[in-house]
């Protein structure tokens, strides 16, 4: 991925070796994609909101 990369609303947008743009997030992960332009990806990451990881749940315990 040596294209270089915009920041829209806080996601990079990248274009893999494909041709194909993706939206990542601060690490790196692809969160949507792929896209067959860059507009297009520009214009999905300006209004994208990425739900947070839920919590993990605890197990009762063994008492």
């Amino acid at each position: 991925m040596s294209a270089p990369t915009n920041t829209i609303n806080g996601y990079l947008i990248k274009k893999d070796g494909n041709d194909q743009w993706w939206i990542a997030d601060a690490s790196d992960e692809n969160v949507a994609g792929p896209f067959t332009s860059e507009q297009s990806a520009i214009e999905v990451a300006s209004v994208f909101q990425d739900q947070p990881a839920a919590p993990a749940r605890k197990g009762k315990s063994k008492s």
